[in-house]
């Protein structure tokens, strides 16, 4: 798993109008020995572009090292059409192609759709202009949506809908559709999203999404009109053991916080979430729900542990055990799901700090089992759970101020305002292709891919 990256990202904004010049959009074609449908493909996506795009464009062939004629059309097409190109890669792979003719693009938006059109082109306009108006960072075209209109056999909706159950479970994702072949992102973004991923096959999509998902990163959704392609080439058990590879892979780099996300997180100059409210503490709404779903589970996971070590021990030494267990589990979880720290810096301080305050939770719930049984003799089990659970209700209200206020305190000063700094250095995209990222922001003027006076409007 990759765990270098240029740099954060700027502010959301609008692209600026201004004098045509870079196209404003890439479509990215992968395709791999595709010499009968390439053709039809990129002249009905060239004439709907022409037609009903509103700015400068281009389509990219990204020959996935084809060995039939498939160049051969691609660079005859390119001859043709003026806003064609093709990309020759002498190695396999569909993330491989994006990242290498993403990361070689000037565009500001940048896209892929399957060589199949699968995807009614309508919904294209749809896809991306969410991302030049800034409200978005990712888009994907969804076939699970609910009004969408998806015609295909039974057997690859139950691999389709199975594949986003599993992701839903394992990486918590919250997008609906992973591996439809439609999919656009901010030129911005993809610079510094894809040094983070690794995969370079079908994967690719799914990491890009669930990263940039886990990041804070806003996704898109575009329902669609879909009709599945009975000639497909993909390998469905192949592909599907590829994807649960990836799924562990990316898993338990999620899990051991492996990944820089935190350079990701939060870039926005308008996050509301970041404004300063005059007595409204910040983040405090969310790291109480936090706090409160983790207490919850440390409190079953400490009564469980309780209950067990008392099989073995007496009631003050089975709650010792017990408490100093869950106090470690729960500074980890708090760690990482209530106060967003990730990484494993300021680790062993954070668990030394949260050993202090299970000794103040230890005082608090030993101190009153001692005092149940001053004034009880021989308690019922029952008895001594309820007062634990009164004492730790004490205990959780006391740990999350102390968490709070010193052991993850808040690091930004209440007058700073943090701006998100943007690098341009240039990075390998995989191992096909060197791409710079220049520094100037694309401006764009509304035009017609024809026309050659940009004063006039029609």
């Amino acid at each position: 798993m990759r765990t270098d990256s240029p740099g954060t990202l700027p502010a959301r904004e609008h692209l600026p109008a201004a004098p045509a010049g870079t196209p404003v959009l890439d479509v990215v074609i992968p395709v791999y020995n595709e010499e009968k449908d390439l053709q039809p493909c990129v002249r009905r996506l060239h004439e709907h572009l022409a037609r009903t795009f509103p700015y400068a464009f281009r389509i990219t062939i990204a020959d996935n090292a084809s060995t039939d004629t498939t160049p051969q059309v691609a660079t005859r097409l390119a001859a043709e059409i003026p806003e064609v190109a093709t990309f020759r890669l002498e190695q396999k792979g569909r993330g491989r192609a994006l990242r290498a003719v993403w990361s070689a693009s000037e565009s500001p938006v940048l896209a892929y759709m399957d060589v199949d059109l699968s995807t009614d082109l309508n919904a294209l306009l749809p896809l991306v202009a969410p991302l030049i108006s800034g409200h978005s960072d990712l888009a994907i075209g969804s076939r699970l949506a609910h009004s969408s209109r998806v015609v295909r056999g039974p057997k690859r909706e139950f691999i389709s809908r199975a594949y986003n159950l599993i992701l839903r479970g394992s990486l918590q994702a919250r997008f609906s559709d992973a591996q439809c072949g439609f999919k656009a992102i901010r030129r911005d973004v993809a610079q510094v999203l894809l040094p983070l991923i690794e995969d370079t096959g079908w994967f690719f999509d799914t990491e890009m999404l669930v990263l940039a998902e886990r990041a804070g990163l806003r996704i898109h959704e575009v329902p669609v009109d879909w009709v599945d392609d009975p000639g497909s080439t993909v390998h469905i058990v192949r592909t599907a053991t590829d994807d649960l590879r990836g799924v562990w892979r990316v898993g338990r780099a999620l899990a051991t916080g492996s990944l820089p996300l935190d350079r990701l997180a939060r870039p926005f100059g308008d996050d509301p979430r970041d404004r300063e409210i005059k007595d409204v503490p910040r983040g405090l709404a969310r790291q109480l729900v936090g706090f409160c779903v983790v207490g919850g589970l440390s409190t079953l996971f400490y009564l469980l542990l309780y209950s067990g070590f008392r099989v073995f021990t007496g009631s003050q030494a089975a709650n010792a055990l017990a408490l100093l267990v869950s106090a470690i589990a729960n500074t980890a979880a708090n760690r990482r799901l209530t106060f967003g720290v990730r990484g494993r810096g300021g680790a062993v301080r954070h668990q030394a700090q949260g050993l202090v305050i299970f000794g103040i939770g230890l005082a608090l719930t030993s101190g009153s089992l001692a005092a149940l049984g001053a004034s009880t003799s021989g308690p019922a089990h029952s008895t001594e759970l309820a007062v634990l659970i009164a004492a730790n209700l004490a205990a959780t209200v006391l740990r999350f101020l102390l968490f709070r206020a010193w052991v993850f305190p808040d690091r930004h000063d209440s007058g700073t305002t943090v701006v998100a700094s943007y690098h341009t250095d240039q990075f390998r995209a995989g191992e096909a292709a060197d791409g710079p990222w220049r520094d100037a922001t694309v401006q764009l003027l509304p035009m017609r891919p024809h026309d050659t006076d940009a004063r006039d409007f029609r």
